[in-house]
C-alpha cells in the first residue's frame, strides 16, 4: 500500500458539483455527477492504493470565480491529479447579454490559473475537459450565441491543454452521438446540466481518456 494516498480533485461548475455535501459526510460528498461515477468506479477498482477524490465544483462558477477561489479550493489542497471542467457559465453570460458577460476574461483567466498551477504545484498532473452544450430546453432562446462561444471556448481550452502539457478529454462529440439515439434533453435536459445518463458520458469519456494517458490513476 502506498504511504500517502493518490489525491484526484474535480473542478468546475454546477456540472461538477453535482449538489455535493458541504461537510464530510462521505455519502453526499463527491455530489451526483461525473466525479462520484469516476470515483466510484477507481475507488472499487483501486482500493488498494486507496485514491482520495475531491469534488470542489460550485454551482454557477465562471473561470474567473474559480480563479477567485483557487488558493483554497485547489493549491492549498496540493492534488497530485488536477480536472477542470468550466466554460458554459462564461458563454452563456454573453450569449444573454448580462453584465457578467460584458468582456469576455475566459482565455486570459483560464490561462492564469493554469500558469500558477504549474508555478505553485509543478509536479500536479492536469486535465482539462471539454466545455459543451447541446440544444435543448432554455437554450434554444440564445442558441446561436451560445454555441459559437461555446465552440470558441473549445479550441481555447484544447490549445491551452496542449501549451500546459495538459491530459484533453473532449466530451461535445460522445454528446452529439449521443444525442442521435435518444433526444437531446434525454441526456443534457436543459441543454447543459447533463442527466444521469448524460453523466455516465461523460465519465465514460474521462476514464477512456485518462487511464490511457500518463495521468492514469494507478
Amino acid at each position: 500500500m502506498r504511504s500517502q494516498s493518490l489525491k484526484i480533485l474535480f473542478q468546475g461548475d454546477s456540472i461538477t458539483d453535482g449538489s455535493r455535501g458541504r461537510n464530510d459526510d462521505p455519502n453526499h460528498i463527491l455530489g451526483h455527477g461525473y466525479p462520484y461515477i469516476i470515483a466510484a468506479r477507481l475507488g472499487r477498482d483501486l482500493a488498494a492504493t486507496t485514491p482520495e477524490f475531491i469534488n470542489r465544483g460550485i454551482s454557477g462558477n465562471r473561470v474567473s470565480d474559480l480563479y477567485a477561489r483557487w488558493n483554497e479550493d485547489a493549491i492549498s489542497l496540493q492534488p497530485d491529479v488536477l480536472s477542470i471542467l468550466a466554460g458554459v457559465n462564461d458563454a452563456a453570460k454573453i450569449a444573454e447579454g448580462l453584465p457578467a458577460g460584458a468582456t469576455d476574461r475566459f482565455e486570459r483567466v483560464y490561462r492564469h490559473l493554469l500558469e500558477e498551477t504549474r508555478e505553485v504545484l509543478p509536479g500536479t498532473g492536469l486535465i482539462l475537459c471539454e466545455p459543451f452544450v447541446v440544444q435543448a430546453g432554455a437554450q434554444d432562446r440564445n442558441w446561436e450565441g451560445l454555441i459559437a462561444k461555446v465552440t470558441e471556448y473549445q479550441h481555447i481550452v484544447k490549445q491551452l491543454a496542449h501549451e500546459f502539457d495538459a491530459v484533453w478529454v473532449p466530451l461535445q462529440a460522445a454528446l452529439d452521438e449521443a444525442c442521435q439515439v435518444a433526444e437531446a434533453s434525454y441526456w443534457v435536459w436543459d441543454g447543459i446540466h447533463p442527466t444521469t445518463a448524460g453523466h455516465q458520458i461523460l465519465a465514460d469519456q474521462w476514464l477512456a481518456v485518462v487511464q490511457n494517458s500518463r495521468l492514469a490513476i494507478r
